[in-house]
């Protein structure tokens, strides 16, 4: 059974953060992706069904979306104690795998999903150039599986109407996935 995050909370300010990237073995800090038209943040792990459902469509998007000047970055924030496939060495060989054109970081102490309120994978938070967040939606209509080929892209439109006017849309409906796995 999959987990949903909150609604939107219009205007929460973003979070700061550096962390280590796995692919490159930098640290990377909001500053380093940040986008002049906004900035996604997008919780994810190797190991959930509904991040694999929509892995292909995510770096599509974040692509286009970088295009449009909005910065993308994923986390992934699981405990790999538990999940040893949510590892760093597995993080960099996904985003290899799969041509991560944005940074895919490593959030050991859990303090970042924190801070963010991260809840699931994926779970998407979307800000505009202030720092406001502006979108907390889905990617799409998938959910253990891709949803069909001609899904309305909903992160992509929501991003871009933020690049375009600073706001989000007022209807936004909720990503799903597997819950973080939290340290005991």
């Amino acid at each position: 059974m999959g987990t949903n995050p909150p609604v939107c909370d219009f205007g929460a300010k973003i979070q700061d953060f550096t962390l280590p990237d796995p692919v490159t073995g930098t640290t990377v800090s909001l500053d380093d992706v940040k986008g002049p038209n906004g900035t996604l943040i997008v919780f994810i792990c190797n190991h959930c069904p509904y991040v694999m459902a929509v892995i292909d469509r995510l770096v599509r998007d974040a692509k286009a979306l970088r295009a449009l000047g909005i910065g993308v970055v994923a986390i992934s924030s699981n405990d790999v104690e538990t999940y040893p496939q949510d590892g760093p060495d597995q993080m960099a060989a996904l985003a290899r795998e799969h041509g991560f054109s944005f940074p895919y970081l490593y959030d050991e102490s859990q303090d970042i999903a924190r801070a963010f309120g991260a809840v699931c994978t994926p779970d998407f938070f979307g800000y505009n150039t202030a720092g406001e967040l502006q979108y907390r939606g889905r990617l799409d209509a998938s959910n253990r599986q891709a949803g069909p080929t001609d899904a309305r892209r909903e992160l992509y439109e929501a991003m871009k109407q933020v690049a375009e006017t600073g706001k989000g849309p007022e209807t936004q409906v909720a990503s799903i996935g597997c819950s973080i796995k939290w340290k005991s």
